[in-house]
């Protein structure tokens, strides 16, 4: 069963003239005007503009009267649909192999298969959500077993994330209201005339009469948004993406047919990459069934790549999760994202010591999902818990190295933890300390290492300091632990004593 994401964008318009504009202050009411004929109305407000009550669909000679100092702007279409064309084109390279633009306000995408790559449901959405309001975008995002369902939620909820379980697409469409049907304006104000307020009084009316009044849109967009008839989403290609595929006259559906056809794309893709001189860093597998669905599969690599027989493989153990149900009609594999490709002469073993490559058990683990495959470097920072930063597994060196007059401990806590500890201030080491419930009698210390605040990147910590100890207690067990404050001053720390880390 697919799942799809719906995103909304409701401000799409005003967040892009805002940005393009930084005259206007984000206090300004900002509204986007569409005009037919000599009829204009709001087609996109602000948060400025929707506070003072206005709202989409007023008339802009009503709300030019209702707001002294309203910005006006007349709706440019084609600007709007750029800019959802490259978020659209972003989404597809970040979350999702079958991303499209849903005009004229969001984003579609099938994320079956794919969830797990950013660590489930929940975390993909507000991932999302919070992605969109880095780059100074209001979203709301929608999850759910169809692409109407998701559509509707996703515009009638004040949420900016909702998760509708598997199966219970129907349970939540029945109480939203006749508007998120995407149905013509006309057809639903008629439908409210009869006496319909919400899909569910729709769908429990014979659909007969419907049919004859209205025509079969409001039936098909009813077994749409249940989930009866299938609406595949058409995904989006940039202009320059390097794709094969491949068609079959009879459907197809056996694992070892499915897997002889990929392996021979495969081929044809690293030969088409070969010509450009490109790698592939994210390769994306689409299946298109007889049914009118699509499946998808993507893989990824730590560095570009062009080895078929790797490529070859990590398409090969995810095989299995292809359901091709009456048939597979078409298989098309496109690289999403590539990178150049130098390649590079091996050398001799004879010469120098060869280096074992780690990018595969990188590539196995990264497409395993569930986790986030990062390693750590240094940065120039004497604050131990800012001295570290997570970058990509193969990222190169770049010469920055931890301060080697002082040890460290081999693990370092995400945030130091309170600890009570017996000692004479100001200077001398613990004699004793109480870590998660046990006490530890301190046999060895040596101490202090002062660590200073960063005074030149935040104000507060213009005087604060912190003494640091290495412990050792009477199992031979070492610590790291700290005393906030020089022992003297209450200005520079609270004076508690803290744990943050632990030596091997």
């Amino acid at each position: 069963m697919a799942r799809v994401v719906s995103v909304f964008l409701p401000k799409l318009p005003t967040d892009r003239i805002r940005r393009a504009d930084p005259s206007l202050s984000v206090e300004t009411p900002l509204v986007v005007i569409a005009r037919s004929g000599s009829k204009r109305w709001i087609a996109a407000a602000d948060t400025a503009a929707i506070k003072l009550g206005l709202r989409v669909g007023m008339p802009a000679a009503k709300a030019q009267a209702l707001v002294r100092g309203l910005v006006m702007i007349d709706a440019d279409t084609a600007a709007d649909l750029a800019a959802l064309e490259r978020l659209t084109l972003w989404a597809l390279s970040q979350y999702s192999p079958v991303v499209a633009m849903d005009p004229p306000d969001g984003i579609v995408m099938d994320t079956e298969g794919a969830d797990h790559l950013q660590g489930g449901e929940d975390l993909m959405l507000s991932g999302l959500v919070n992605r969109f309001r880095g780059r100074g975008l209001a979203a709301r995002a929608a999850i759910a077993d169809t692409w109407g369902a998701a559509h509707a939620l996703a515009r009638t909820t004040d949420r900016e994330t909702v998760i509708v379980g598997r199966g219970d697409a129907a349970r939540a469409a029945n109480r939203l209201p006749l508007s998120s049907l995407r149905l013509p304006a006309e057809t639903v104000q008629s439908l409210r005339t009869l006496g319909f307020a919400t899909v569910g009084d729709l769908a429990a009316t014979p659909r007969a009469p419907l049919t004859l009044r209205f025509g079969p849109e409001v039936g098909r967009r009813l077994d749409q948004m249940f989930g009866h008839i299938a609406e595949p989403i058409d995904p989006i290609r940039p202009a320059e993406l390097v794709e094969v595929q491949e068609s079959f006259a009879e459907p197809i559906g056996a694992p070892e047919t499915i897997e002889k056809y990929v392996s021979r794309l495969v081929r044809q893709l690293c030969l088409e990459l070969e010509k450009r001189g490109l790698g592939v860093r994210r390769a994306d597998l689409i299946v298109h069934r007889v049914d009118n669905t699509i499946q998808a599969l993507r893989a990824g690599t730590a560095k570009p790549v062009r080895d078929i027989a790797w490529l070859t493989k990590l398409f090969r153990d995810r095989i299995e999760r292809i359901e091709p149900g009456f048939g597979i009609e078409k298989l098309s594999l496109a690289a999403i994202l590539a990178e150049p490709l130098i390649e590079a002469q091996s050398a001799s073993s004879l010469i120098e010591e060869q280096v074992t490559d780690v990018t595969p058990l990188i590539d196995v683990l990264g497409n395993r999902g569930g986790q986030r495959i990062f390693r750590v470097a240094p940065v120039a920072s004497d604050v131990p818990e800012r001295s570290v930063r997570r970058i990509a597994p193969t990222a190169a060196e770049d010469g920055a190295t931890w301060p080697l007059h002082w040890p460290r401990p081999s693990r370092l806590l995400a945030r130091p933890e309170l600890i009570e500890v017996i000692a004479l201030l100001p200077d001398h080491p613990p004699v004793s300390f109480t870590w998660r419930g046990k006490r530890r009698r301190v046999k060895r210390a040596d101490g202090p290492e002062r660590v200073f605040g960063e005074w030149w990147k935040r104000s507060a910590e213009w005087i604060a300091v912190r003494d640091y100890f290495v412990v050792e207690d009477e199992t031979g067990e070492r610590f790291w632990i700290f005393r906030s404050g020089d022992g003297v001053d209450a200005e520079t720390g609270s004076h508690k004593w803290f744990l943050h880390g632990v030596f091997a």
